[in-house]
């Protein structure tokens, strides 16, 4: 019987807050485009969640790791969970979102009106997309799986792993993680996450020494969410 390799108690992965493209129906892709106000007060609320859930609450835990996409909207999402612990947090660009090529910054309608084939393939997850320069499925979802087994196993089970990114690679990568998309990269089986929402993932080591991540929490946000205010909140 062989020993797992150490690793960190748990991962948490993080969708950034509301931008004005996700408000607009634009796909963002890699174009670095900032939160909007909504998405930066999403964010404020999300990371207070996360420290309450995953800081104060889990005392047993002494360490925290955070990464981040090297996307500005990703980036100040962890700053928002991490800064008021001091945390640093560390960029990786392998946690970036998926490219969609030539269709970035185009709305759903504009694609819809423009590329009735290619937007309706697209849609019914059949690589329409492809087409005009968009990365494939399978490349987010090994980037994906590199960066978490890369980041997990710097750190032992006194670490939870935070990791802030984008909802398609979020999704692929958990595919990946999990098997479904080396299946059939073609599926859709993980929905999209809500702007500032995270998922959770926590180690089963196995006989052999390798290591199964197993999906506990998927879409969870804090209580506000659950709310009409989460998209349209009374700012001052």
């Amino acid at each position: 019987m062989s020993a797992a390799a150490p690793h960190v108690r748990s991962i948490v992965l993080v969708r950034h807050g509301r931008t004005a493209y996700n408000a607009q129906h634009r796909l963002q892709g890699q174009v670095d485009i900032p939160l909007d106000e909504v998405g930066r007060w999403q964010v404020e609320r999300t990371g207070a969640a996360l420290r309450d859930l995953y800081v104060r609450r889990r005392p047993q835990v002494s360490e925290r790791l955070v990464v981040s996409s090297d996307l500005g909207r990703a980036r100040a999402t962890a700053h928002a969970f991490a800064d008021p612990l001091g945390l640093e947090v560390h960029a990786d660009a392998r946690v970036r979102e998926r490219s969609f090529g030539d269709w970035e910054g185009m709305s759903v309608d504009e694609l819809a009106e423009r590329y009735p084939e290619d937007y309706r393939s697209w849609s019914e997850q059949l690589g329409g997309e492809l087409r005009y320069g968009a990365e494939p499925k399978a490349d987010v979802g090994r980037r994906g799986v590199a960066a978490i087994e890369d980041w997990a196993f710097r750190a032992g089970d006194d670490t939870d792993l935070f990791l802030f990114s984008h909802g398609a690679w979020i999704a692929q990568t958990l595919q990946w993680l999990l098997g479904i998309g080396r299946a059939d990269p073609t599926l859709a089986t993980m929905m999209g996450m809500r702007n500032a929402h995270w998922a959770k993932l926590v180690p089963m080591d196995r006989s052999d020494g390798t290591v199964l991540w197993r999906l506990v929490d998927y879409d969870h946000g804090p209580a506000e969410a659950d709310t009409p205010a989460w998209d349209r909140p009374a700012l001052d």
